[in-house]
């Protein structure tokens, strides 16, 4: 990955690979500079690919995750509007590592930086590494739970890209444009209406409904919501690590039959 995973695009492909993937998306965070390599990858192991990318979108001020999928990774807009939202996260790092250093961990952003292949995608992940490494914590959980999160020494929150200029930037594109792992925010329900409402008005088309931070009673759920908006479902892995990740690649259950998969609106777009 070229964001806040720890393996190559290539590295990651053969891991996908070999646990009978035969459709994969490489869904960097605000990042699409692995996709040619990704692509490159599964080609070469009689893979097929599609292109994608996550984006980061705050919404009612939280931060949401837009996949992207199928786009021409060299639409100007795309890039520019990525470029745009990457900007802001050396800032937000560097007072990250100051709120860390006044809780007594000095030099949290020189410790995180070699953990990050691109300085400009700079992450709360790469601190979590560097304070696992250096013993501060056991685990990247643990990291979130006493530092990373609201209220804690080194959360600071970031202004993202809006969700119609997300949405906007992946349809432009020839892409399709998709909530990411809807239960992890912590929305009420008219939130979360509204959130999928507002999506589907800017010409959002699918939903993750399968993903390795959902339980088996939120497949349900969201398959449910699914079909309520007339979305097409997606299944993704939400793979960053072999340590860090809930699940493996090629190991979530099927979609349920009764959903349209959101492959089956981009069969002209993979590759």
């Amino acid at each position: 990955m070229v964001s806040d995973g720890t393996l190559t695009p290539e590295e990651l492909a053969a891991r996908a690979h070999a646990n009978g993937v035969q459709l994969w998306a490489l869904t960097d965070h605000d990042e699409i500079g692995g996709q040619a390599r990704a692509l490159a990858a599964a080609k070469a192991l009689g893979m097929r690919y599609l292109t994608g990318v996550e984006i980061s979108v705050t919404f009612i001020g939280q931060t949401v995750h837009i996949v992207g999928l199928g786009f021409d990774a060299n639409n100007a807009a795309l890039q520019q509007g990525l470029r745009d939202t990457r900007g802001g996260r050396r800032q937000r790092a560097m007072e990250m590592s100051e709120g860390l250093a006044k809780a007594g961990i000095a030099g949290a952003y020189e410790g995180a930086l070699p953990y990050v292949g691109n300085p400009e995608l700079i992450s709360r992940t790469h601190f979590a590494r560097f304070l696992v490494e250096s013993g501060v914590c056991k685990d990247t959980n643990e990291v979130f739970r006493r530092f990373l999160t609201e209220g804690k020494p080194g959360y600071v929150p970031h202004r993202w890209a809006t969700l119609k200029d997300a949405v906007h930037w992946i349809t432009q594109a020839g892409g399709l444009a998709v909530v990411a792992h809807p239960a992890r925010y912590k929305f009420t329900p008219n939130e979360e209406y509204a959130l999928l409402t507002e999506f589907k008005g800017h010409g959002g088309r699918g939903i993750e409904v399968v993903t390795g931070s959902h339980s088996a009673a939120e497949y349900v759920t969201y398959a449910h919501t699914a079909q309520e908006f007339g979305l097409a479902a997606s299944r993704g892995s939400d793979f960053h690590s072999p340590d860090e990740s809930h699940t493996e690649l090629g190991t979530l259950p099927l979609l349920n039959s009764a959903l349209t998969p959101v492959w089956a609106l981009l069969a002209d777009r993979i590759q």
